[in-house]
C-alpha cells in the first residue's frame, strides 16, 4: 500500500487555491476513542501504542487531524472525563513517553494532534479539588463551594445553596463532610465545577495547556466549554440562592431547576 502523505502536498492543493486559514479551519479531523481503537499489550483496552502502530493506516486514509478522547489520569467515572492529573497519562492507555512517540510518529506523517481536553471541572480526586476541601488552604475558592441554606440541617434534603439539579440526575449540589459545606458539580459528583471567576484557577489551567503544547500537542478540543462561566449577582451569589438579585427558573417536575440558562453562554 502506498503511503499518503500530507506533508508533501503543495500548499496550493493543501488549501485548494484559496486564501490560506488556520491549519484547523478545512482539516479533516478524525476522532480516536483510544479505550476501543487498537489494543497492543492484550488487556483488551486500546492504548497509545496502538494507534502508533496504525498512523500509516490513517495518514493513507487522508485524514489531517486525530483528536483523541480523553487519556489524562482518571479515575474513569465519565470515560475519562473527571481528570484526576491534566499531565499524566492514564495507565489504562500508556505513559507520557507513549504520548511523546504517539506525537513524533504523528507529526512525521504531516498529521497534527489534538486532545480532548476539560476544564469546566475536573476530578474529585485531582490534587486542587483534595486542597479546596480544606477552607484555609490556597485553593479554597477553586471551586464552587457554599454554606447549607439558613436554617436547614447542612446534608438533609433543602439545604442545597439553590435548586439546581445535575445533568447526570439528583441535585448539582454534594455536601463535604470535611469541609462543612456544599460544591457544585453540573455533572457527576465526581465532577465538581472549577470556579473560573477566580484569576488563579485560568493562571493554572493556561499554563497546563502551555506545558502541552510546549510538549508537541498542535491543540485543544474543549469539552462543555460554554459551562464554564456562571452567572453571579452583584455579591458572588448564584441564582436561586438566598438573596440572590438573579431569579432563578422555577423548579421541574423533579423538584430542581437547571443550570443551563446560567451556565451555558461561554467565558465572558
Amino acid at each position: 500500500m502506498t503511503t499518503f502523505d500530507r506533508a508533501n502536498l503543495p500548499e496550493s492543493v493543501r488549501t485548494n487555491g484559496a486564501t490560506p486559514n488556520p491549519w484547523w479551519a478545512n482539516a479533516v479531523v478524525y476522532q480516536i476513542y483510544p479505550r476501543s481503537f487498537q489494543d497492543t499489550n492484550g488487556d483488551g483496552i486500546g492504548d497509545l501504542k496502538g494507534i502508533t502502530s496504525r498512523l500509516d493506516y490513517l495518514a493513507d486514509l487522508g485524514v489531517d487531524v486525530l483528536w483523541l478522547s480523553p487519556v489524562y489520569k482518571s479515575p474513569q467515572d465519565d470515560n475519562g472525563y473527571d481528570i484526576s492529573d491534566y499531565q499524566d497519562i492514564d495507565p489504562l492507555f500508556g505513559t507520557l513517553e507513549d504520548m511523546d512517540e504517539l506525537l513524533a510518529g504523528a507529526h512525521k506523517r504531516g498529521l497534527k494532534v489534538v486532545m480532548d481536553l476539560v476544564v469546566n471541572h475536573t476530578s474529585d480526586e485531582h490534587a486542587w479539588f483534595q486542597a479546596s476541601r480544606d477552607a484555609s488552604s490556597d485553593y479554597a475558592d477553586w471551586y464552587w463551594w457554599r454554606p447549607a441554606r439558613e436554617g436547614c440541617v447542612p446534608g438533609e434534603p433543602g439545604a442545597e445553596p439553590n435548586k439546581w439539579g445535575s445533568y447526570f440526575g439528583g441535585s448539582a449540589w454534594t455536601y463535604d463532610p470535611k469541609r462543612g459545606e456544599y460544591f457544585l458539580h453540573q455533572y457527576s459528583p465526581k465532577q465538581p465545577d472549577l470556579n473560573w471567576e477566580n484569576p488563579a484557577v485560568r493562571a493554572a489551567v493556561y499554563k497546563m495547556m502551555n506545558w502541552w503544547m510546549d510538549r508537541g500537542i498542535d491543540g485543544f478540543r474543549m469539552d462543555v466549554i460554554t459551562q464554564i462561566s456562571k452567572h453571579v449577582d452583584s455579591e458572588g451569589r448564584l441564582p436561586g440562592e438566598v438573596g440572590c438579585q438573579i431569579e432563578d427558573f422555577p423548579a421541574g417536575a423533579d423538584g430542581y431547576s437547571s443550570p443551563f440558562p446560567f451556565c451555558s453562554d461561554g467565558p465572558r
